[in-house]
């Protein structure tokens, strides 16, 4: 899921993060200011002889009442028999669990010290909004720490991912009875964070650290882009987080949307029609999915 944040570490990868937790976080206080007024957003096709592949950049959460269907959305998915998001989000309980597992570490200090003073009442103001005692969360990796603050927040912010664009996919398929799968596990998308060396790991803590007022701010801007289907805006707000690491870009984007390209090339080897939703941040830029899938000598036409 998997790009709501700051142009930095810490909002890349909360939104990614918050996307493989979309089921833990709680129904929201306030809403993001900005509406989703006549959306278009952006969709793609890719196809042979026997089979058709819908590409649809998705945001993750959305304000209550959005409306982003469109004509040519609801052509695509009534004639695709197979919905693949990210991560299966009928499997959550995997995610959970895939998170207890990965989430303690060992001989940690406290959270509390793992970031600057500068940031330590707004780490022990998220703390207090999380319900658990602060020793819980002291045996916390801390990626794991800044997973679970980056909920709150969310909350705070007036996001909820139970709005999202998959959720909404979801239920279209499952309701239809068609089938439903992932590109990744839950278990693989916590273990890119689960490899991060430890001062990647304590920057993405500080860039949760943010006040909801922010995080709405750059929301509306990244949903401005998602909905208008402009891939030159979405590569500037989803993408353009020019502080984050060059191996962390290749372990959260590029790599990511290379094996991607990938799995998009097998699967034209079976016949059927197929709409793949993946965060519309991995289909705009200079390293989109597209431009590997054009790498590979295969076409992919805007409809939308």
């Amino acid at each position: 899921m998997l790009n709501f944040m700051r142009k930095r570490l810490g909002r890349f990868t909360a939104l990614f993060a918050g996307f493989a937790l979309a089921s833990c976080a709680a129904q929201t206080a306030q809403a993001p200011t900005a509406t989703v007024a006549a959306a278009r957003p952006a969709l793609w096709r890719l196809s042979d002889a026997d089979t058709t592949i819908y590409l649809f950049g998705t945001i993750h959460a959305l304000p209550e009442g959005a409306q982003w269907r469109t004509p040519a959305l609801d052509q695509a998915m009534a004639a695709s028999d197979e919905l693949v998001t990210e991560i299966n989000l009928t499997d959550m309980n995997a995610a959970a669990g895939a998170f207890m597992r990965l989430a303690p570490g060992t001989n940690l200090p406290p959270v509390i010290e793992r970031v600057p003073e500068a940031k330590r009442a707004a780490l022990t103001n998220a703390l207090a909004g999380t319900g658990l005692p602060a020793a819980a969360l002291d045996r916390f990796k801390t990626w794991a720490v800044g997973v679970t603050l980056a909920q709150v927040l969310f909350q705070r912010a007036g996001l909820n991912p139970e709005l999202g664009v998959e959720r909404s996919l979801t239920a279209n398929f499952t309701a239809r009875g068609k089938t439903l799968s992932g590109l990744e596990t839950a278990e693989q998308q916590f273990g890119f964070f689960d490899s991060l060396p430890e001062t990647a790991q304590r920057a993405f803590l500080e860039g949760v650290l943010e006040s909801p007022e922010q995080v709405r701010t750059e929301f509306n801007r990244m949903l401005g882009a998602w909905s208008s289907g402009d891939t030159r805006a979405i590569g500037r707000t989803f993408n353009s987080d020019t502080s984050m690491s060059a191996d962390l870009r290749q372990i959260l984007l590029t790599q990511r949307n290379t094996r991607w390209a990938a799995w998009l090339q097998n699967r034209l080897g079976r016949s059927g029609t197929v709409f793949v939703a993946v965060g519309a941040g991995h289909l705009a830029g200079p390293e989109s999915v597209q431009h590997f899938l054009e790498q590979r000598g295969l076409r992919v036409q805007r409809v939308q």
